[in-house]
């Protein structure tokens, strides 16, 4: 792909807008004005799967499971997803900053997120509706094996209402691919483990055992929960017993494959 300066990219982008090339335009685009090696556009539901509706790295690992395992339900573990669930203002958002305090060391970035070769996200977050938003993620990945600097961070910060902008114009009717009663993910995972493994959760447990999975430290569960420490402690006692694990990547390896 021939590059362009800036400027004439993004008015090809403009003249995109609304149709099939707007997402290969706005990456080209952002590649005249951001310095990053992949390149995700991902739309999140009220009640559906993500759907991804662009992506482009030169290192294959860094989108080799999204459809795999992401979609399918790893996305309800991903900091990105928490700022559509929790209603977060538009804006630029990176990754190091709303991630849970240990989320380096859980068991979703060590057995899927590690293996993308990602080292640093960059996010532009859109809310189309109350039920429907849309990332576009800048990725530094092994590529690079770099991170994003001040300056990239800053040049990303400037473009940032137009990338809302031009979202909220091509995408602003995006609706799922097929229409679902909006589901509790507690409730889901507590009837699934009682259905296929037998194990009964009460509706603190499982919510204690999402927030694991997600990166969270007892302390943090406490200030997400609004309990203390120790109760959270308490909590994940009788969780590990209840489902006869002693480690959180036991608990990654058993409940992953009920997140979807």
């Amino acid at each position: 792909m021939t590059s362009l300066p800036a400027p004439k990219a993004l008015a090809q982008t403009i003249s995109t807008i609304g149709t099939d090339q707007f997402a290969p335009q706005l990456h080209r685009w952002l590649a005249a004005t951001c310095s990053f090696d992949n390149f995700a556009i991902i739309a999140f539901f009220h009640a559906n799967n993500p759907q991804v509706l662009m992506t482009h790295a030169r290192d294959s690992r860094v989108f080799e499971r999204i459809d795999s395992h992401y979609v399918k339900g790893a996305y309800l573990l991903d900091p990105f997803y928490g700022l559509h669930k929790n209603k977060a203002a538009e804006g630029l958002y990176r990754l190091a900053d709303i991630a849970p305090d240990q989320f380096q060391r859980n068991a979703y970035f060590k057995s899927y997120y590690a293996n993308t070769t990602l080292t640093d996200e960059l996010a532009f977050f859109t809310r189309l509706s109350p039920e429907t938003s849309i990332t576009v993620c800048l990725g530094r990945d092994a590529t690079t094996a770099s991170r994003f600097s001040p300056k990239d961070q800053t040049a990303a910060q400037t473009v940032t209402p137009v990338v809302n902008a031009l979202v909220q114009k091509t995408w602003a009717g995006l609706k799922p691919e097929t229409d679902k009663e909006p589901e509790d993910v507690i409730e889901h995972l507590r009837q699934q483990l009682s259905d296929h493994r037998s194990i009964r959760l009460s509706p603190r447990q499982a919510q204690v055992s999402l927030l694991i999975l997600q990166g969270h430290s007892s302390i943090s569960i406490g200030l997400t929960l609004g309990i203390s420490p120790q109760t959270v402690k308490v909590l994940r006692k009788q969780l590990y017993r209840k489902c006869q694990i002693s480690s959180q990547g036991e608990l990654y390896h058993l409940i992953a494959p009920y997140l979807a």
